[in-house]
């Protein structure tokens, strides 16, 4: 017998052990690998973490996805309050406003961050609307029974400790959103309103970012109340004298039947009305055949009480 024909044996007998039980085994751990790899996809397309971090969740519960992703929450908010903490006393003056209005109520509210870069953060501005939306119902919870104006100011702590949607507060949320950006942030303040049918809420936010939703938001805002004007006309009618409150910031109302003071005037109804400067706002309002009653302005970054 030749040693080529001894060759030709055993290598056909190798090729029958490789291509059995062991190819079983490779191809079994070929298709638990592409499980882990989709689960960790979807792990990290609905909790947004790193690929390192829902790989150790993935691997900690045994691929039990429920499991990892709370988990995870767990370990961001216990990071995010961790990070808030070292974070506490950096100024945060940068940041957002954000307005809502809804059916005959609207909030609006402040958020702070330290930077304009971080402001512009997808993450940052998702906090910016939670805060919104969980204060304006807030306010719808609270007022149920009220059929007159209400007016509510809400600062610090008293913002912290609403909750969202879900039940955690807007203090865990801050936490949370810290951890995931490296900022320090706060909750400044908000303002909510309700007004009586009769009654109408005009607003304006300046370089309004977010046309994907229903909160603007931007570095100034404004919420007016005012009654009357023509009908069709009142979205235009509250749309400009928002605009108006922003761009002049007057400090008090003011009477119909006063007289301007000039470029120092701070009284609204007196002022010159910035869409024509023809016409103060009260002379403008005459000729809409409507009367402003009340209004707010928010400057992000701005000390309160100026």
């Amino acid at each position: 017998m030749s040693l080529a024909f001894i060759f030709r044996i055993s290598t056909r007998e190798a090729v029958k052990v490789s291509i059995g039980q062991p190819v079983l085994c490779l191809h079994s751990g070929f298709q638990l690998l592409a499980a882990d790899k989709a689960l960790l996809m979807k792990l990290r397309k609905n909790t947004g973490y790193t690929f390192i971090n829902c790989k150790k969740a993935l691997e900690k519960f045994e691929n039990d996805i429920a499991q990892a992703e709370s988990w995870l929450h767990e370990q961001a908010q216990k990071e995010g309050w961790a990070k808030a903490s070292k974070l506490e006393g950096r100024k945060a003056k940068e940041g957002l406003i954000g307005l809502l209005v809804g059916n005959q109520t609207a909030a609006m509210v402040e958020v702070n961050c330290e930077t304009d870069f971080v402001a512009r953060n997808e993450k940052f501005q998702q906090l910016v609307k939670d805060v919104t939306l969980a204060t304006l119902a807030h306010h719808q919870n609270k007022n149920q029974s009220q059929t007159g104006y209400v007016k509510s100011v809400l600062v610090g702590d008293e913002l912290n400790k609403l909750t969202m949607a879900e039940g955690s507060s807007l203090a865990d949320h801050v936490a949370l959103t810290i951890g995931r950006l490296g900022e320090n942030m706060s909750l400044k303040r908000a303002v909510t309103l309700g007004v009586p049918a009769e009654w109408h809420i005009g607003s304006y936010v300046h370089g309004n970012i977010s046309s994907q939703t229903k909160v603007s938001m931007g570095r100034y805002g404004a919420l007016v109340i005012f009654q009357g004007g023509k009908d069709g006309e009142r979205d235009t009618l509250g749309h400009k004298l928002g605009q108006h409150i922003v761009g002049e910031a007057p400090l008090s109302l003011g009477n119909m039947d006063d007289l301007p003071c000039g470029e120092s005037e701070t009284r609204l109804l007196p002022q010159t009305f910035l869409a024509d400067p023809s016409r103060t706002v009260a002379q403008f309002l005459k000729g809409q055949q409507a009367r402003v009653l009340d209004f707010v302005r928010f400057q992000c970054g701005e000390t309160l009480g100026e």
